[in-house]
This record gives structure tokens, sequence and C-alpha cells, in this order.
């Protein structure tokens, strides 16, 4: 049997990325950057002024007490002639400033009589002036490629007048779960049903990592009901199925699969929870079946899909992996490399990690709350509080 490292090897391996897109800046909110961006211009554009007030020469403020007040630059409206000597122009925040000036009074800090400016504090010369490209420069690479594009990522290039990026697009993910017993969420389980948990959660899941999501429902345990699950998902990007693909008689996910020139990379993986995982392409595309338990069908996302939708997106494939120190004793590996849903944060300068009593594979309770995979490798030791312990992070941990 497969170790899990082999299998995500596979995964690496059989997943490619998927086709470019170009895209209005508006549209690509949340997508991740295929090449890199420049600014097309300076940004400022001008030297503008920091400050409502009036704008002058520095040069002119040791000769003078005084000046006059010629004109004005307002946003959107700016002064259109070069600044005489021993002048000055009211100007308000962001305006140009024009020509001959270089230093902008705050209004607080002077007064207008009459069209004569004067000032009550010592005035700095140059002062609350934006000067041109201070932010950046014209063909400036502002974002590089691998960049996740989110608000300000978005602000920022349409501030440099980009008005459209090429993009890696959000996977397409059709998914669907089978077996007799399932019901639909609003729907009351009769004798031996249950509500149909795993498609929530693969759907949920799926939106927060950015996937455009394809739900198809529940297929029944006959091979009809799953050729046509089969066929509505061969247009998208990944076909992802929970239950149906373990040694029992009603498990026809795999032989259904089969009928539809299916590449069976792997199944089964030496792994728990999860192990009767499938893995294989689709028609040239990715295919999971994962294990109907709650609990193996969140795990074998975590570990396999995840991984997969991140080399169609064109982003990093590996898990980060961090070292956090266990809270409590836990029992050490068996035959299969054991995955416990977990929770860490960083406490005492380090990272925390406890672990909850209960890790059935048919209970979703130990998903819920759980911000990290605990790895415990296969034959190892039991494990005691204060060791050091490898750990896969599902979201950031406080």
């Amino acid at each position: 049997m497969l170790t899990y490292a082999d299998a995500l090897k596979i995964v690496q391996e059989t997943v490619s990325t998927l086709p470019l897109q170009t895209l209005p800046l508006p549209n690509a909110a949340g997508q991740v950057l295929a090449s890199p961006v420049r600014a097309r211009w300076d940004m400022p554009r001008w030297d503008n002024s920091a400050m409502d007030g009036f704008a002058t020469s520095s040069q002119d403020l040791s000769s003078s007490a005084s000046l006059e007040v010629v004109g004005s630059s307002f946003a959107g409206h700016p002064y259109d002639a070069v600044l005489p000597p021993g002048k000055a122009i009211q100007i308000t925040t962001g305006a140009p400033l024009p020509e001959g000036a270089d230093t902008v009074i705050p209004i607080e800090d002077c007064s207008e009589n009459s069209g004569i400016l004067t000032w009550s504090t010592p005035v700095k010369a140059k002062q609350h002036v934006r000067y041109r490209g201070e932010e950046y420069r014209a063909d400036e690479v502002l974002l590089d490629t691998g960049t996740a594009l989110h608000a300000g990522a978005i602000g920022l290039l349409a501030s440099a007048g980009v008005s459209e990026v090429q993009v890696h697009p959000r996977p397409r993910v059709a998914v669907f779960s089978t077996g007799d017993e399932l019901v639909e969420l609003g729907q009351e389980p009769g004798p031996g049903q249950i509500v149909n948990s795993n498609l929530q959660y693969l759907c949920a899941r799926l939106s927060e990592c950015g996937c455009v999501v394809i739900p198809l429902g529940i297929g029944e345990d006959r091979r009809e009901d799953l050729d046509q699950m089969i066929d509505q998902a061969k247009s998208a990007d990944l076909l992802l199925s929970t239950g149906g693909v373990s040694v029992g008689e009603k498990d026809l996910v795999q032989q259904t699969l089969e009928q539809h020139d299916f590449e069976r990379k792997f199944w089964k993986v030496a792994i728990k929870p999860g192990k009767p995982v499938l893995f294989g392409l689709l028609n040239g595309k990715p295919c999971f079946g994962l294990p109907g338990n709650p609990a193996a069908t969140a795990a074998t996302f975590e570990l396999f899909v995840l991984p997969a939708l991140r080399r169609l997106a064109g982003l990093q494939l590996e898990h980060k992996k961090i070292i956090a120190t266990l809270q409590h004793q836990i029992k050490g590996g068996n035959k299969r490399q054991a995955f416990l849903w977990a929770s860490c944060k960083w406490q005492d300068h380090g990272y925390q990690v406890e672990v909850p009593q209960r890790q059935a594979s048919g209970q979703i309770r130990s998903v819920q709350g759980a911000n990290a995979l605990l790895s415990v490798p296969i034959g190892s030791p039991d494990l005691a509080a204060g060791d050091r312990v490898e750990i896969i992070p599902l979201h950031a941990p406080s």
C-alpha cells in the first residue's frame, strides 16, 4: 500500500496548472497573477500638495513677510501657468504644484486678506509636498507572478492604470456524494438515513479555497445514477466525490468511473483516516473519490485535494509544515500514518498544539474548531506532553 508521501508525490506529478486567462482587473479579485504587472505611469503623476493651503516658492519666503495670491490649484483643476516670483496660489490636497512653486503653507498657519497672504509660524522650505514618482515609477514591477489579488493589490494596480491582468483561473470543481442512506439538507431523515453533511462541508471548503463550485447532489448506489453524475461532472476542471470507494457491495464509484475511461493513479493509502481514497484522471482531468466517513472526507480533502487545487491554480503545491509543542500524551503510530485534527496556537514564544480525544473517522465534531492536522508517523512511539511534533496548518493559527 502506498505511503502518504508517495501518494502525494503522484498527485504532484499528475496535476497540471490550468491555462492562463486575461481578465478585466475588477473580475480578477481573489485570483493569482500569472505574470508580473508593471506601472503605466509615475505615482504621484505630478508634484502635488499634501495639505490644503497656499503654494509658493521657498526662495520668496526669506525675502518677504507677505505674498500676493494670484490664482488657485484645485484637485482636477490645476493652475495652468508658471507661478511668478513673489506670488502664491491657493491649493487643495492632491492638487498639482505649478512650475515655480515648491512649498505649501497649511491653511491653518496663514491668513489671506484682500488677496494678500501672511503666515504666523516659521515655514520650512519644500514642506508638505508629495513628489512625482515617490510611490512608484513608470514601468516598475508592482506585483510579481504568484501574487494573490486581494483588495490592496486591486487598488494598487488600479492606481497604476492597469485595467486587465493575466491570472490563473479559479478551478471549477464538480462535487457529489453517493449513498442510498443520504438525504438532502432540509429533509427529515427516515430509518437508517442521515443528512448529506459531506457535500455541505466540501462545498463550503471549496468556496473558502476560491473555487467555482458545481454541486451535483446525491448519487444513489446504482451505476445508472452514478453514470449521470459523472457525465455532468466532465466539464469541470476537477471531479470530487464522497462515498462508494471502499470494497462493499454498494461501493460502485470506481467501477463506474472505469466505464468512462478513468485512468487510476492510486487507490488506498496507508493513512488513518482515509485509507480507501481514490485518485486518477477522468478525460485527463484530476478525479478524487474520497471516503464517505465525514472526518475521513475532510482529512483526505486537506491532504490530497487541496494540493491538487493549488497546482491547478498556479500556487505552490507543498503543504506548509510547522513544529509545535504537544500539550498532552497521545498514542504512537501503527501500520498507517495517522493524521489527527488539532488546535494550534502561539503561546510562550512557540506554537502549542492540543488534540481532541474523539478522532473517529465517522465523527465530524473533531473537525470543527481544528486549525491543523498533527502527523503521527507509522510505528512511532507514544508521544508525551512537551514533545515536539510536526503539524500541517489548515488555517493561520491564532
